[in-house]
């Protein structure tokens, strides 16, 4: 397999990549154009903020299938178009978090100090003592936008100086505000109350623009202002005229809407805004850091399957791997197998997790679930990184139900594909915690081994239906290697599913059509990759 590194990382990185036998390709520096041409050779890409992973290239990577970020922020990436292709996105959130937050914390220091513009008088020769006059940080109120693994690392940092902590985050629950020490609020409580204001927060819709006119208005006259998260967080405009009117009374930025800044930006030329060119995440330590990181991602998922800090798909925890494998391997084999004996146009997907099960990590499991249910019956590649989009963009509603209680088993799934007129059930477990199993079609119990080819017939209870299939099969020198049969009661309908060593043709499947008491045969197929 091959990968392209297209921005610069460690050489650490690149050497885990060589020692898991991938063809690695170091080309930093290209043009978009250059990389649509060239990306369609590569099973990995790995990037850092400089390349921008479009739609368009996208569109072009016919063999990517995963593109690693080598730190946290993950929007030079169209995220939609990677997992409507199935393509992971993965990125480092650990990495550099202490890397990112002393950098805030040493923005914060020079903007109260004013420690650059002090630095750039002398250097010119000039001694500007009263000029510079500085403000103390003990007792200010600060107030962090995004409590996160880097707004977090700040909080301690800053509450260590004698600040006031003010925080917001959506996500952050009482618990942990209670944890960290901090005062939990609104929004409009930091604009109102804090004397500088720190922003760690992704680049969203949401947050887009965050730090804008109104928002502006709403704070204390002389706020100074911090961003080394992304741009496009501060509308830039806006910023530098409420900086020319006093009402902010200074900036530090890391980042900028657009990257690096036209020569001459106005707000760079202030002398009130201190700037450093996106280096948040830029020691030796952080870039060796994400560097190791990605690769080993990379490695685990090219190698083992092992999706970790994907932003498109539910990452599985390192301790539940082992665990959560066959049961993988179970939903997608079942899946499969309902699909192909139930022919309707599919409305809803129920999936059941019954018992142990449920308190895995069962969004994985549903993507699992949807790829074997897809695969199919439709021409295009599914895997589990793009089954729930394609089932969401086909208008197949797909329901998750818990429960603690699994009859007979530890653990017990229930599928149940819904058509407008119809619904077929499928139930299964895992014997040994390791042996997929079916054990249940519709209201019929029976044990069957999901894989391979096989034959699934709905017939009337009758002696000699599998005398004669059996007959016919060996006639054709098509071997049996299972039979599974299940019934409700004597003389009634019931199933078979009958395991072969060959592929069945449309030829054979007619034949066994027209032997008595058959009333249906579907074909199916299990691969055991």
């Amino acid at each position: 397999m091959k990968v392209l590194v297209s921005d610069s990382i460690s050489s650490k990185g690149v050497e885990i990549l060589k020692k898991a036998g991938f063809e690695v390709d170091v080309k930093t520096g290209l043009k978009p154009e250059e990389l649509k041409s060239i990306i369609g050779e590569y099973d990995a890409l790995i990037i850092r903020s400089a390349t921008k992973v479009t739609a368009e290239i996208i569109d072009a990577a016919d063999k990517l299938k995963v593109i690693g970020r080598a730190g946290t922020g993950v929007d030079n990436v169209d995220k939609i178009a990677a997992t409507k292709k199935g393509i992971v996105v993965m990125n480092t959130p650990g990495g550099n978090t202490i890397t990112t937050a002393e950098h805030a914390i040493a923005m914060l220091f020079s903007l109260a100090r004013r420690i650059p513009q002090a630095t750039a008088s002398m250097k010119s020769g000039k001694w500007e003592k009263k000029k510079f006059m500085g403000v103390e940080l003990y007792n200010k109120t600060i107030g962090i936008i995004g409590l996160g693994r880097i707004g977090s690392e700040v909080a301690k940092r800053t509450q260590c100086m004698g600040m006031n902590v003010l925080a917001y985050d959506p996500f952050l629950s009482d618990e942990r505000a209670e944890e960290l020490g901090i005062t939990k609020t609104d929004l409009d409580k930091i604009f109102a109350e804090a004397d500088f204001i720190t922003i760690h927060t992704p680049l969203t819709s949401e947050t887009k623009y965050l730090i804008n006119k109104n928002t502006i208005e709403k704070m204390k006259k002389g706020v100074y202002i911090i961003n080394c998260a992304r741009g496009g967080i501060v509308n830039e405009k806006d910023l530098y005229d409420a900086i020319q009117s006093g009402k902010v009374a200074g900036a530090a930025l890391d980042v900028f809407e657009k990257e690096p800044p036209e020569e001459g930006y106005a707000l760079i030329t202030d002398e009130r805004v201190i700037c450093t060119p996106h280096l948040g995440a830029s020691t030796l330590e952080a870039q060796e850091n994400v560097a190791v990181a990605i690769a080993e991602q990379v490695v685990d998922y090219l190698i083992n399957g092992t999706i970790r800090n994907a932003v498109n798909f539910p990452s599985i925890p390192f301790d539940q791997v082992p665990l959560i494998r066959p049961y993988l391997v179970l939903l997608e084999r079942m899946g499969s197998f309902v699909s192909q004996i139930f022919t309707k146009s599919i409305k809803q997907v129920q999936i059941e997790y019954l018992g142990e099960i449920s308190n895995l990590n069962t969004q994985a499991l549903t993507a699992a679930a949807l790829k074997g249910i897809l695969d199919p019956i439709l021409g295009e590649p599914v895997n589990y990184v793009n089954a729930s989009f394609i089932a969401k963009e086909r208008g197949i509603e797909v329901r998750e139900i818990k429960g603690k209680e699994a009859g007979d088993y530890q653990s017990l799934v229930r599928i149940t594909l819904i058509s407008k007129d119809d619904r077929a059930v499928i139930a299964g477990t895992l014997l040994s915690r390791k042996d997929p199993r079916i054990v249940q079609i519709n209201d019929i119990s029976m044990e069957i081994i999901p894989e391979g080819n096989m034959i699934f017939l709905r017939n009337h209870d009758r002696p000699g239906v599998i005398g004669n299939i059996g007959t016919l099969l060996g006639q054709n020198n098509i071997n049996i290697g299972h039979m599974h049969f299940g019934r409700k009661e004597a003389g009634g309908i019931a199933f078979s599913v009958i395991s072969v060593d060959a592929t069945l043709t449309d030829d054979i499947i007619e034949k066994i059509k027209q032997l008595p008491n058959v009333l249906e045969v579907r074909p199916v197929y299990i691969s055991v990759h």
